[in-house]
């Protein structure tokens, strides 16, 4: 959804494709933030289940739906209130701050559903019922597109574009820009929420739960538990994903052509990530169900299975980088300087796809564990000390840095993705060591995090 909102508004205006990208390194990172803590839902949820304990899942639900409600409201109204000082502090131009603010205004409705539905999701992940999500999000997807063309274009626009007339009042929608894209987005928030709501409430998958026939009251002890496991888990997605943003801040400075490069090869490589991030999110759930068990042994094996299967999943991304990295490059954009510097910066990401999904994987382990506290920590030391810090020092040169005691010349760009690739492989080799550690001493029982 993310890459169609870019692609849309690119073809809007530049102004109205800065607004979005500006605007999405607002709300993305605050979006996930609150996913993965509502994440923490999933281990628990599957430990319950493989432990036959399913009466106790629906008041962990109801307590997360709690949680979700708090965090959405606390969210939009952020997105609301804080756009414009923001933007303000940013030095960013007046044009694209205003369509940026009038973007994040129309998605700040759209957060409370977005908890909602991730609280759901959580849910249905850890009951070992995963297709509901994919079909739900291809709604979402769906139901974006033509949301998109009608409230960025207006009416008078599409028919212009795809040569339809929209009947009645629908033909009156002005051209929206990038408002109109955040609204897009809002609605389609609400309505994979509302369609994730509804599978819950009539499929029998999950009558043995009876989640919605009676609503609990808020339990803070219960919260708690639950902020226990997840909030280390928003906690370290948040830190991942606002390093690439404040890496994209440091390389604003090389010039633009750098700047278009950079965005448009992490987008690309960001696509392909959802493969070894859906693998790991498999794992937590697999994961979870052998512990509730109560078989350790198993557990080390599916863990580690699904590792070295991470493997075989890098190795696929690697492939698929070789031959479709030049084509979907030129889908970006058709500056020939630009298109040149991706490849290049492309090639450096096939470096990292090994690193970067085994950490993902790994984590997706520890997740089933209940083990987060220790991924954060992790996390926060590979991405800010190492990634960030590594790759400003290759960026900028050993002269930025007066207290460095050996000369580094300045790489620009690559210096970056050169840091990005050495706090990868830092965070896999950490979160490696941690969950040898936790299946040994489950084993050994020695008791569980969390």
């Amino acid at each position: 959804m993310s890459a169609v909102d870019i692609l849309m508004t690119g073809r809007s205006s530049a102004t109205d494709l800065a607004a979005v990208s500006v605007g999405s390194s607002l709300w993305v990172p605050l979006l996930l933030l609150m996913a993965g803590t509502l994440m923490g839902l999933t281990p628990v949820v599957a430990q319950l289940m493989g432990g036959n304990r399913s009466g106790e899942v629906r008041d962990n639900v109801h307590q997360s739906l709690w949680i979700s409600l708090v965090l959405g409201s606390v969210s939009g109204l952020a997105l609301w209130y804080l756009a414009v000082p923001i933007f303000t502090a940013m030095d960013v131009p007046s044009a694209v701050a205003e369509q940026a603010t009038l973007y994040l205004m129309a998605i700040a409705w759209g957060m409370p559903g977005a908890a909602f539905y991730q609280v759901l999701r959580a849910y249905s992940d850890g009951m070992n019922h995963t297709r509901p999500a994919l079909i739900i999000s291809l709604v979402g997807l769906l139901s974006n597109i033509p949301l998109n063309y009608v409230l960025i274009y207006g009416s008078a626009g599409v028919d212009e574009l795809l040569g339809i007339t929209l009947p009645g009042i629908l033909g009156d929608i002005p051209a929206m820009g990038a408002a109109g894209c955040g609204i897009a987005t809002g609605l389609a928030m609400w309505i994979m929420c509302l369609s994730m709501f509804a599978y819950t409430r009539r499929s029998s998958a999950y009558r043995a739960v009876a989640l919605w026939c009676q609503p609990s009251p808020p339990q803070f002890k219960k919260i708690a538990e639950l902020l226990k496991v997840g909030l280390p888990i928003g906690i370290a997605i948040f830190f991942e994903v606002t390093l690439f943003t404040v890496i994209a801040l440091f390389v604003a400075s090389f010039g633009e052509i750098k700047v278009a490069a950079h965005q448009v090869a992490l987008n690309f490589t960001s696509l392909l990530f959802m493969l070894p991030l859906s693998m790991a999110m498999a794992l937590t759930v697999r994961v979870g169900h052998t512990i509730g068990r109560g078989d350790m042994r198993e557990a080390r094996f599916v863990a580690w299975n699904g590792v070295a299967f991470s493997l075989v999943v890098a190795l696929v991304n690697d492939m698929v980088i070789w031959v479709l990295a030049e084509p979907a490059v030129a889908l970006y954009t058709s500056n020939l300087k630009v298109q040149a510097l991706a490849l290049s910066l492309i090639t450096l990401a096939m470096l990292y796809q090994v690193s970067d999904s085994l950490q993902v994987a790994m984590a997706g382990a520890l997740r089933g564990f209940k083990d987060t506290r220790i991924i954060m920590l992790i996390t926060m030391f590979a991405y800010w000390v190492v990634g960030l810090g590594g790759g400003h020092l290759l960026g900028v040169g050993s002269e930025a840095f007066p207290v460095w005691p050996w000369p580094v010349e300045e790489m620009g760009v690559y210096g970056y993705w050169i840091g990005m690739v050495a706090g990868l492989t830092v965070a896999a080799i950490l979160l490696g060591w941690r969950l040898w550690v936790i299946a040994r001493r489950a084993i050994k029982g020695d008791g569980l995090p969390g």
